[in-house]
């Protein structure tokens, strides 16, 4: 039997692949130019002259340093993040407390405050600490606001390991630290990657955190150094489309890697 095709949602498809592919094309449309052919053609012609020099005034602007002072956010944050939220994690699930439920609940409250909202009391408690203008300043209060999630998400994935697995590993001897590291790790290593692949999307595009806390040249991390393109009255439009697409460039392969551990931990999320 033919099937009959639905129209309906070929065109809602169509539609979604136009509003999604007409700003990528503009992307790399406009970073594959000169600036004085960007302003002869207007911004959705193609490209009468492929150019790579905006690479090069890229690299001259100091993205190399941008790129590896984001490196460092991103990778701390998601180290501090999974070295917190595993135990936690662990403990909420496995624990019979009364605290551990509190502990949960306040987590859990984390999810409703924006980070906007705190920026000033944070602020102040990054001056107390002598942390202002620098990367710790950025990592922590990234980490913070990545835990409830990164909690929420594992606590889930750690409900669905079987009470006889840890009374197997309890009976054999095993101690909590033995059963989270060899029991609940490589049982949990798909919402692992979820946590790990959202906190390191969220450190990657920090951009509130960088601006109030940081302010030497050196400290800038992409988010801030998109800005070097932006003059008083003009803006580099083709240099800052290149400096965008190679800084998502990292984004969409990690992306690519991890998509089905991050669908399949969000997923389980909603499904609870």
């Amino acid at each position: 039997m033919r099937t009959r095709p639905n129209w309906l949602a070929g065109g809602f498809v169509t539609l979604w692949l136009v509003i999604v592919g007409v700003p990528i094309y503009t992307m790399i449309s406009w970073s594959l130019q000169t600036r004085d052919d960007f302003l002869d053609h207007g911004p959705i012609a193609l490209p009468r002259a492929i150019t790579l020099e905006n690479i090069a005034g890229v690299l001259d602007t100091g993205f190399v340093r941008y790129l590896l002072n984001t490196a460092i956010v991103t990778f701390s944050c998601v180290a501090l993040t999974l070295l917190v939220a595993i135990p936690a994690a662990y403990a909420i699930v496995r624990s019979t407390s009364w605290i551990s439920g509190f502990a949960f609940r306040i987590f859990l409250l984390g999810l409703a405050i924006p980070a906007q909202a705190t920026i000033i009391p944070l602020y102040l408690i990054i001056n107390r600490m002598q942390l202002y203008d620098s990367l710790t300043a950025i990592i922590l209060p990234t980490v913070a606001f990545a835990l409830p999630l990164a909690v929420l998400v594992l606590a889930g994935s750690l409900r669905d390991v079987s009470d006889e697995l840890y009374d197997a590993m309890t009976v054999d001897g095993a101690g909590p630290f033995r059963i989270m590291w060899q029991l609940v790790v490589p049982m949990s290593r798909g919402s692992i990657a979820a946590v790990g692949t959202y906190s390191a999307l969220g450190a990657w595009n920090q951009f509130l955190f960088p601006l109030i806390l940081t302010v030497d040249p050196n400290l800038r991390v992409i988010t801030l150094g998109l800005q070097s393109y932006r003059q008083e009255f003009q803006i580099n439009l083709p240099g800052m489309m290149m400096a965008v697409l190679l800084t998502a460039l990292p984004v969409f392969v990690l992306y690519l890697v991890a998509r089905r551990w991050l669908i399949a931990g969000l997923a389980g999320l909603g499904s609870r």
